[in-house]
C-alpha cells in the first residue's frame, strides 16, 4: 500500500504574528515553523500502517525551499520519502490542483491529511484534491483502519460519529482523534540522522492558477486593561456592564 501524507509548514502557536507595513501579507521574519498538527495526526496514522501493514509513507509538500526543515522532520518521524512542489501556497485551488497531480502520478492508495492548517483554516484542500481526482473523501476522521483494498474511516458528525466503508484510492482528512496524542511521534536521534539521507525529490508546480487572492490583512485588536471593581461597589459594576461594556 502507497500512502501519500500532505503536511503544510505553519508558525509555531507560540509565534508572535505580525504583518507587512501595508498589511498585504504575513510577515515571516522570526518565525517558528512546524508541522500543521492536525496533519502531524495523519502522518502518525500512516506510520501506524507503515508498522502494521508494510505501507510505504511519502510526504508531500507545496512550498519553497523555506520548508525543507519541516519536511525532514516528517522524514525523521519516520516516513519513507517526500516530494516537495516548488511552488508558494498562494491559494487552496492551486495547492489541490499540485497534489492531485503528485498523487495522480504516482498512484497512491490512500491520501491523508489534516482537515485544515492552522494558519488560515481554510479547510478547503482535501475535498478538492478528491473531487480533482474523482475518489471518495472523508473528513473530520477520528478512526481509520485499512483491510486490502477498503477503509472504514470513523468521522465526527453533530451528536455523534459515523463510521464509513469506502474503496481505496480516497482521501482523508484527520483531526484530533485519529491517533491518541501520547502516540505523536517525537523523532529520536537515529530518526534525524536517517532523514538527512532519505529521498527529498522537488518537482516543478504544474498549475499557476490561482482562483482567490488576500487583499489585505488586520491584526486582532488588542485586549482592554482589566479593571478592577470593589465587591461592595454594584452600582459601579453595573455601569461598566451597561455603558462600557454593553452586555447589559
Amino acid at each position: 500500500m502507497k500512502i501519500l501524507v500532505c503536511i503544510s509548514s505553519v508558525p509555531d502557536t507560540t509565534s508572535k504574528i505580525n504583518f507587512t507595513a501595508d498589511k498585504s501579507a504575513f510577515d515571516k521574519n522570526g518565525i517558528q515553523w512546524v508541522i500543521n498538527p492536525l496533519d502531524e495526526f495523519a502522518l502518525t496514522k500512516a506510520i501506524k500502517l507503515q508498522e502494521s501493514q508494510g505501507a510505504t509513507v511519502t510526504v508531500l509538500n507545496v512550498g519553497d525551499a523555506g520548508t525543507e526543515a519541516v519536511i525532514r522532520k516528517a522524514l525523521a518521524i519516520g516516513a519513507n520519502d517526500a516530494v516537495r512542489v516548488n511552488a508558494e501556497a498562494k491559494d487552496s485551488f492551486s495547492v489541490a490542483k499540485e497534489i492531485a497531480k503528485v498523487a495522480q502520478d504516482g498512484g497512491y492508495d490512500l491520501i491523508l491529511t489534516g482537515k485544515e492548517s492552522i494558519d488560515y483554516n481554510g479547510g478547503a484542500v482535501p475535498g478538492m484534491v478528491a473531487q480533482l481526482l474523482n475518489i471518495p473523501f472523508v473528513n473530520a476522521s477520528v478512526g481509520l483502519d485499512v483491510n486490502g483494498s477498503e477503509a472504514t474511516v470513523v468521522r465526527e458528525i453533530e451528536g455523534g460519529k459515523e463510521t464509513i466503508s469506502v474503496k481505496l484510492p480516497a482521501v482523508v482528512a484527520g483531526q484530533k482523534g485519529l491517533v491518541d496524542e501520547k502516540d505523536l511521534i517525537i523523532p529520536n536521534m537515529r530518526g534525524i540522522m536517517s532523514a538527512r539521507t532519505k529521498p527529498l525529490q522537488v518537482v516543478e508546480p504544474s498549475n499557476s492558477e490561482v482562483k482567490v487572492e488576500a487583499v489585505s490583512f488586520d491584526s486582532v485588536a488588542p485586549r482592554a486593561a482589566v479593571k478592577l471593581v470593589s465587591a461592595d461597589n454594584l452600582d459601579e459594576l453595573v455601569r461598566l456592564l451597561h455603558e462600557e461594556a454593553k452586555v447589559i
